[in-house]
């Protein structure tokens, strides 16, 4: 006979098999209005009475309609429809979709969301870094995904269960207990100044110079530069205003707008600069006649493809004979010999399309270390002149 528990805190009975058993409410069905009755087992009556009391207490943590019912792919379905696609730029959203196909249903969807734990998830990055490339892989390559592309998966996870949590599917997030891999920042290159000539000299050779003086002059991203029209240039104020970066989008090359606020800038530009891309005008009216981008790839008269730039950076370096460096370096590049020849930080902040000031002093901190010296090192003889 049941064992009645007062105030509804539900019952506690021995059954046939020898176990004990507590049945409580769950809740009640909105649309019916009848009684949730779940049941917890255990060995004894001390047992099943502690695991009664937890779960009544869980009650008012979980909905005891939808809990327990979705798996992690059903959920991440309508988590990304209705929470994350409205409040997602369209760049972030493909990413996200691509996470969603690609790796974590494939992987994990099939896992009910009150089963899933850390353990799974961290063994899902581990092996993400390990062996994640969908693509085939070359034999050159790592077969696993990168540092950042798996933390972007683990901030969309993240992101993801926390609305669970806050919908009372699950009681807590097991992300919060999972470990994403650490990214490595890549030893920061630059070029010399005299290596800068030898550079343009063999951009110059290659009938590219006004693209890659552009660059060392502006130090834009590659998918920024890729993406430049005649209508982003304004001659008379000598500006280039970067409002745009190409990136692929269902297969086909697309100029979209950037990421953050701060990477839509407008970027002086060197009167020597503004003569290159007036002689790169006149090439185009040839070659590409009414074509809008200021760099039109030789292949399709479209835009240049990022990667399509990178390799060309790659030729040029051979050509002229220098240690191979990132085309991002080049980015690097133009920040350092700036910052290094007396422009203000804020300045080199703004033409960078950096968040904030503070950032390209972290990043730069190897220059502004050695500007600090040299400004100490003068006022020392300023100050100290009075003392001798």
């Amino acid at each position: 006979m049941a064992k009645k528990r007062a105030n509804g805190e539900g019952s506690i009975r021995k059954r046939k098999d020898g176990r004990w058993e507590g049945r409580y409410t769950a809740g009640h069905d909105p649309e019916t209005g009848k009684a949730i009755i779940k049941n917890v087992l255990g060995r004894t009556q001390a047992e099943v009475k502690q695991k009664l009391k937890i779960a009544l207490g869980n009650c008012e943590r979980l909905d005891p309609v939808r809990a327990g019912k979705d798996t992690l792919g059903e959920w991440i379905e309508q988590w990304f429809e209705i929470y994350a696609r409205p409040n997602l730029r369209d760049s972030t959203a493909r990413y996200y979709r691509m996470f969603i196909d690609q790796h974590v249903i494939p992987k994990l969807g099939s896992v009910k969301l009150s089963k899933l734990r850390a353990m799974q998830i961290q063994k899902f990055y581990n092996d993400l870094r390990t062996g994640g490339r969908i693509r085939e892989v070359q034999k050159e390559k790592n077969p696993g995904l990168s540092a950042s592309y798996v933390r972007g998966i683990h901030t969309m996870l993240h992101t993801c269960l926390d609305a669970a949590v806050r919908e009372k599917l699950i009681l807590s997030n097991p992300v919060n207990d999972c470990k994403p891999p650490k990214i490595e920042r890549k030893e920061m290159k630059t070029l010399e100044p005299e290596q800068v000539q030898a550079y343009l000299k063999a951009a110059n050779a290659r009938g590219l110079l006004p693209m890659f003086f552009l660059e060392l002059t502006t130090g834009m991203r590659k998918s920024e530069l890729a993406a430049l029209q005649w209508s982003d240039l304004d001659r008379k104020q000598q500006t280039i205003s970067v409002s745009k970066q190409v990136c692929k989008v269902d297969g086909k090359l697309t100029a979209v707008p950037p990421k953050t606020a701060n990477s839509v800038r407008k970027i002086a530009l060197s009167s020597e600069t503004i003569s290159l891309l007036d002689k790169q005008r006149e090439a185009n009216k040839e070659k590409y006649p009414g074509n809008p981008y200021i760099f039109p790839s030789p292949v399709t008269g479209e835009m240049y493809h990022p990667d399509s730039v990178v390799n060309l950076h790659k030729k040029i370096l051979k050509e002229a004979g220098l240690e191979h460096i990132r085309f991002h370096d080049l980015r690097h590049t133009f920040a350092t010999l700036a910052l290094q020849n007396g422009v203000d930080v804020k300045t080199v902040s703004a033409m960078l399309g950096h968040s904030n000031a503070g950032f390209t002093l972290a990043t730069y901190t190897h220059t502004t270390t050695a500007a600090q010296h040299q400004a100490a090192a003068i006022m020392g003889s300023l100050v100290g002149a009075g003392m001798r």
